[in-house]
C-alpha cells in the first residue's frame, strides 16, 4: 500500500512538472476552475511561480545579479483581488548604483463567451513609487480582474550587488507549482539558511560557462595607439534547483503571529566570501565577533560615537542638575527624546551622520540612538550601542551582516545589571523598547569592537490590571465604575493607541462596545511616562442583567469576560508569539439587592500550561449581598511553540467556558 501511495505521488509529480507553463498559454480549465482542488478556502493560488536568479558578467560593471521572474496567479473570490497588484521592491539610492526592474510581459485573462480572452498591462497600470529614501517599488494593477481570472506576469530585476533575495517557498495562498533555479559562479561562496517551517528538496550540480573580458592599452613606439586585448576565461559554478507541488498555504489569519514570514518556509543567501582570480580570499561573514567588529569600524557606526563637540552645551546643562547614576540616565534620554525626531527609517548606520542629524533635529534609527550612546558616555557611564534586528527584519540566528537593522543603546552597572534606551519611540523608558525591538537578542558593542548577546525581551510582566464595582438595583439595571492600570509595555502600548483618539471618540467605541453608558470619563497619566497611566468611568446600563423565570442571571466579569477564543484554527504550523511576558488581573466587587441571594455560582478553578508557560485563575466568593471575583490570565513564556498548540486552544476554552459562567440570583 505505501509503494502503491509513493508511486501515485510520484506520478503527481511528473504529471504536474512535465506541464508546460508557456507564457500566454492559459488553458480554458486554468479559468473555469472556481475553488482551489486542495484548500476550498483560498481566496487565489499561484498556478505556477518560477524563479531563474544568475551571475551575468557585464564587460564594464563585471558580475550582475539578474533575477527572472514568471508567475500565474488564480483568482477566486473578491478577496483574492489583492493578488491583481502587484509590488516588486528594488533599491534606489539617491547617489550610488541602483537596480533596475523590467516588467516583460503581463495580461489578465478571462472567459469570454466560452473562449480564453487576455488584457494587456500597458503602462498606464504600471506605477512606480518611491517608498523611503533607499528604495523605490513598480506596482502593476492587472485590468479586468474578476472572480475566475487568470493573471500572468514576467519581470526581470538586474542588481549590481552581489546579493541574493530571499527564496520564499511558501506564502498566503497555496502554491501549485514551484520551479526555481540559482546559479552561483565559483568566486562567489554564500551561506544558505532555512527559514519557516516548510522545506522544497534541493537538487545540486555544477555547471562550466565562458565570459570575455575585454580591456584596451595604449601601446606602440614613438606613435602610440589604441589597443584592445580580448580573452575567454572558463569557470565552474554551482548550481541549485528547487522543485515543490501543491505547497500549502500559510496564513495570517491567526492571532500572535509576529511577523509571519519568518515562519513561511524558504532559504535565505548571504554572502560569506568571494575568490576571485590573482586576489586574495576575503571573509565578508564567519562570527558575531568578526561582523560586529566590521560594523563597529565603519566610520558610519563607531566614528560616529566619538564625536561630541555638538551636543556638549545641552549635556552640561543637563549634567547642573543630574548627578546619579539614573538621573544621568533619564536626563540624557529625555534630552535625546526632546531634540530628535525618527524619520521612520530603520538602519544600523548613520545616514547623514549624527552631527547633522542634531542640527536638523531628525534622524534615523541608528544617528539617534547613537547620538544618545555618545552622551551617556561622555557623562562618565558604560554605555554601548546594541545592533537589533526588528520582528519585521527576522530572528538572525546565524552570523550575519544584513540580519541586523536596527540600533539601541544600553548602560551597564557595576553589580552587572543593564538598562536598554531607545531614544525614537516618544513614550517610552528605560527598559521598556518599542514592541518591534522585542525579538529575542541583540549583540552589544564594546569599545574594542567586541560583541556579547543581549536578551531584549524583558522577563518582567507587562501588566494589565483591571477592578470593576457593580451595583445590581431593583428595576435590573446596574450602576458601576470601572478602572484600568497599565504597567510596563501595556502602558506604552495604551498610550501609542489612544495617541491622537478624541475622548468623545473613545467613549462612543467603549458605550457600543459594552453596551453602556459612560459618565465621568478620565484617562490621568497619559504624557507622564514614569507613572502608570489609567482609566476610569462610571457607567450605567439596563442590559447586563437577565431575568427568566424570576430569576436573575448575570456574568461575574461582565463586560470583561472573554466570550470566545482567539484560537479557531484546527491546526497551527508556526508560534504563538505574544511578544512579551504579561498578566491581566479582573476584579469584580457586585452588590446585589437586600432581599435576593445567591442559588449557584461558578466554581472557583485554576489552570496552567505546561513547563510553566501560563497559568488561569478563577476565585468567587460570596456573603450575604456581596459577590467578589479574582481573576487572573498570565503568560510567563512570551513564544509558544506550535507543538503546544492544541493544549493552549483547550486551555482558552476552559478559560472562556469559565468566565461565561451566570450567577443566579433569586428572591430571598
Amino acid at each position: 500500500m505505501k509503494k502503491l501511495i509513493a508511486f501515485i505521488l510520484l506520478l503527481t509529480s511528473a504529471t504536474l512538472f512535465s506541464q508546460e507553463f508557456k507564457f500566454g498559454k492559459v488553458s480554458k480549465e486554468e479559468l473555469m476552475e472556481t475553488v482551489h482542488p486542495k484548500d476550498s478556502t483560498a481566496d487565489a493560488s499561484y498556478l505556477y511561480k518560477k524563479r531563474r536568479t544568475s551571475f551575468d558578467y557585464d564587460t564594464n560593471k563585471g558580475f550582475m545579479v539578474v533575477t527572472e521572474c514568471h508567475e500565474r496567479i488564480k483568482i477566486y473570490t473578491k478577496e483574492g483581488f489583492d493578488y491583481a497588484t502587484k509590488e516588486i521592491s528594488y533599491y534606489v539610492p539617491d547617489s550610488g548604483e541602483r537596480e533596475r526592474v523590467n516588467i516583460e510581459k503581463a495580461y489578465t485573462f478571462n472567459m469570454v463567451d466560452g473562449k480564453p480572452e487576455r488584457t494587456k498591462v500597458t503602462s498606464n497600470n504600471v506605477f512606480e513609487e518611491k517608498t523611503n529614501k533607499y528604495y523605490s517599488q513598480k506596482k502593476i494593477t492587472f485590468p479586468q480582474v474578476k472572480e475566475g481570472s487568470v493573471l500572468e506576469l514576467k519581470y526581470k530585476i538586474v542588481s549590481p550587488y552581489r546579493s541574493i533575495n530571499t527564496l520564499n517557498f511558501q506564502y498566503g495562498i497555496p502554491v501549485n507549482v514551484l520551479d526555481y533555479q540559482v546559479k552561483i559562479p565559483e568566486y562567489y561562496i554564500f551561506n544558505k539558511r532555512a527559514k519557516g517551517f516548510y522545506s522544497v528538496p534541493l537538487k545540486e550540480s555544477s555547471y562550466r560557462n565562458t565570459i570575455n573580458f575585454k580591456s584596451k592599452y595604449r601601446g606602440g613606439g614613438v606613435v602610440t595607439s589604441t589597443k584592445f586585448y580580448s580573452q575567454d576565461v572558463n569557470y565552474t559554478g554551482v548550481k541549485y534547483n528547487f522543485n515543490g507541488i501543491n505547497i500549502p498555504a500559510m496564513k495570517d489569519n491567526e492571532p500572535y503571529i509576529g511577523n509571519i514570514r519568518n515562519y513561511r518556509g524558504g532559504l535565505e543567501f548571504e554572502l560569506s566570501a568571494t575568490r576571485f582570480p590573482n586576489s586574495p580570499y576575503k571573509n565578508y561573514s564567519t562570527s558575531w565577533e568578526d561582523i560586529s567588529k566590521k560594523i563597529f569600524n565603519s566610520s558610519s557606526f563607531g566614528g560616529q560615537l566619538n564625536k561630541s563637540g555638538y551636543y556638549k552645551d545641552d549635556l552640561n546643562t543637563v549634567l547642573e542638575t543630574a548627578k546619579t547614576d539614573n538621573e544621568k540616565i533619564v536626563g540624557i534620554f529625555n534630552l535625546v527624546k526632546s531634540k530628535m525626531t525618527w524619520n521612520g527609517y530603520h538602519s544600523k548606520y548613520a545616514d547623514e551622520g549624527v552631527r547633522k542629524a542634531y542640527k536638523e533635529g531628525t534622524g534615523n534609527v541608528a544617528e539617534i540612538n547613537l547620538i544618545l550612546t555618545s552622551m551617556l558616555r561622555a557623562a562618565g557611564l558604560t554605555a554601548n550601542p546594541v545592533l537589533v534586528s526588528t520582528k519585521s527584519n527576522g530572528v538572525p540566528i546565524f552570523p550575519t551582516r544584513k540580519g541586523f537593522n536596527y540600533v539601541i543603546s544600553k548602560v551597564n552597572f557595576a553589580d552587572g545589571s543593564y538598562v536598554l534606551l531607545d531614544a525614537t519611540e516618544k513614550f517610552s523608558i528605560p527598559n521598556v523598547l518599542p514592541l518591534r525591538c522585542l525579538n529575542w537578542e541583540g549583540r552589544e558593542i564594546r569599545k574594542n569592537g567586541v560583541s556579547n548577546s543581549v536578551a531584549l525581551v524583558p522577563t518582567s510582566l507587562a501588566k494589565e490590571s483591571n477592578k470593576l464595582y457593580v451595583k445590581v438595583n431593583e428595576d435590573l439595571s446596574v450602576d458601576g465604575m470601572y478602572r484600568t492600570t497599565y504597567e510596563d509595555h501595556v502602558a506604552l502600548i495604551f498610550r501609542k493607541n489612544n495617541e491622537s483618539k478624541k475622548e468623545e471618540d473613545i467613549i462612543s467605541d467603549l458605550e457600543n462596545k459594552f453596551n453602556i453608558e459612560i459618565d465621568n470619563f478620565r484617562d490621568s497619566n497619559k504624557d507622564k511616562l514614569f507613572k502608570k497611566p489609567t482609566r476610569s468611568f462610571k457607567f450605567t446600563s439596563e442590559d447586563l442583567i437577565e431575568e427568566i423565570n424570576g430569576k436573575l442571571y448575570l456574568t461575574p466579569l461582565f463586560f470583561l469576560a472573554k466570550n470566545e477564543t482567539p484560537f479557531k484554527s484546527n491546526e497551527r504550523n508556526y508560534p504563538i508569539d505574544y511578544r512579551l511576558p504579561w498578566q491581566d488581573t479582573f476584579s469584580t466587587t457586585i452588590t446585589v439587592p437586600e432581599n435576593y441571594s445567591v442559588e449557584s455560582a461558578p466554581e472557583s478553578i485554576a489552570i496552567g500550561l505546561p513547563e510553566g508557560m501560563g497559568v488561569f485563575k478563577y476565585q468567587i466568593v460570596h456573603n450575604k449581598n456581596k459577590i467578589r471575583v479574582q481573576c487572573v490570565l498570565q503568560m510567563n513564556e512570551y513564544l509558544i511553540a506550535p507543538n503546544y498548540y492544541e493544549t493552549v486552544k483547550d486551555f482558552y476554552k476552559q478559560l472562556v467556558e469559565k468566565e461565561m459562567e451566570k450567577i443566579v440570583l433569586v428572591k430571598s
